[in-house]
């Protein structure tokens, strides 16, 4: 391949015109800091998306499963729906609101009444409280980090729950809070044992809904149609993306922009490759002009400086995958050390509930992150590669 051969001598031979190798520099450096911007931004997106998916499940089940009304059968409806594929385990529960006493103050509150035992088997939510262990004991109440905050309450003391539905009053000790990451959650959500919720609530032998954990949390979307087709009106299912299906959306709208916005990056770097590939085109002439009395294919030069302008991107791609991989994996300890010299905290813990930044690297965005460069570069190259193959011998060395 005579062509790949003096297309690596013209990369790494000396230039006549230093300004082409400094361009030509630019280049590598530009499809590189791009590159590994990409990476290292879409990494810590991923992450983020992750710890949102992880406090949303942690609280909630993967599906849930609700009647207009309530189940007054869960038992029997859990053993139904466990001969669905996919599904591991069911756990009801009981969900109204409430008022949330504390001396003179009162404050409305979301009720979860759950089951101590089957629950933990459905969520996480044993990773969020501070005993870690969902024990309600006798008249125990979990309430939310905010919550407590809010109210200065602390473990120990005596809380009440009126129901506006019967204006029925329980009290409760605080035994535990917990503390999922996501406000919203922390400073409205209060869990009891389900027995004490059915007589707050007046249930009976009613749930609100069933809680279920499925073998594959994305693969949720099936694992429903599954169940609408076992269970249809007046059941209703939805699954922990509909609970939050804006912030879905969101999460993966920011995610496709801040692709684009950094991927310009690389574009304005493969401008810079097509600048230099130009330039070195008219710095070769003499050359192409000899190739082609020699016998070279107008197709054969155009490939000598594509191969080129490849090149060119070949290195700033591999430079800017291992800096973003290398940057991702030292993020924290990166962060940690700009703080320790500017005093500015990049990541305050009081607002994200997160000790450290989030990331995660995905094989796939990294794999189309670096096709997406090289793509880019080869398209560099062929306004420069179309021009050197129109050269007409005799004009390129009728002076020489």
């Amino acid at each position: 391949m005579w062509t790949i051969f003096i297309s690596i001598r013209y990369l790494v031979a000396k230039r006549r015109e230093k300004f082409i190798s400094v361009i030509s520099l630019i280049s590598v450096l530009g499809v590189a800091v791009g590159v590994a911007a990409l990476i290292v931004v879409l990494s810590i997106m991923t992450g983020f998306d992750d710890e949102i998916k992880e406090k949303i499940i942690g609280t909630y089940s993967h599906i849930i499963v609700m009647r207009e009304g309530g189940i007054n059968n869960a038992g029997e409806v859990i053993s139904e729906l466990k001969k669905a594929n996919g599904i591991v385990e069911g756990s009801p529960f009981i969900e109204d609101q409430a008022l949330i006493k504390v001396g003179e103050t009162m404050v409305g509150v979301l009720v979860r009444g759950l089951d101590p035992v089957s629950e933990p088997k459905v969520t996480n939510i044993r990773n969020f409280l501070g005993k870690g262990s969902l024990d309600f004991g006798k008249n125990n109440i979990i309430i939310g980090k905010e919550l407590e905050k809010n109210l200065d309450i602390k473990n120990g003391e005596k809380v009440s729950l009126v129901s506006p539905r019967n204006t029925k009053a329980l009290d409760f000790i605080i035994s535990d809070t917990f503390q999922s990451g996501r406000y919203d959650y922390d400073a409205n959500l209060v869990c009891i044992d389900i027995d004490k919720a059915r007589e707050l609530f007046g249930k009976g032998k009613f749930v609100s809904g069933i809680g279920l954990k499925v073998n594959d949390e994305y693969n949720v979307k099936n694992v429903k149609k599954n169940i609408q087709k076992i269970f249809g009106y007046p059941y209703a299912v939805r699954t922990w993306m509909d609970l939050d299906k804006n912030l879905m959306k969101a999460l993966a709208m920011e995610k496709k922009m801040m692709f684009i916005i950094l991927g310009l990056i690389v574009v304005v770097a493969c401008f810079n490759i097509g600048s230099s590939l130009i330039m070195i085109v008219m710095e070769k002439t003499k050359d192409i002009g000899i190739l082609k009395a020699l016998g070279a294919t107008p197709f054969g030069i155009g490939i000598i400086f594509l191969f080129e302008g490849l090149f060119i991107g070949l290195i700033g791609t591999i430079l800017g995958g291992l800096s973003g991989v290398a940057i991702t994996k030292n993020i924290n300890a990166i962060a940690g050390s700009i703080e320790k010299l500017t005093g500015f905290e990049f990541f305050p813990s009081d607002i994200y509930y997160l000790s450290s930044i989030p990331s995660k690297i995905n094989f796939g965005d990294i794999s189309t992150i670096l096709i997406y460069a090289l793509m880019l570069t080869v398209l560099a190259g062929i306004y420069p590669a179309i021009q050197a193959s129109r050269l007409d011998p005799v004009e390129a060395i009728r002076y020489e």
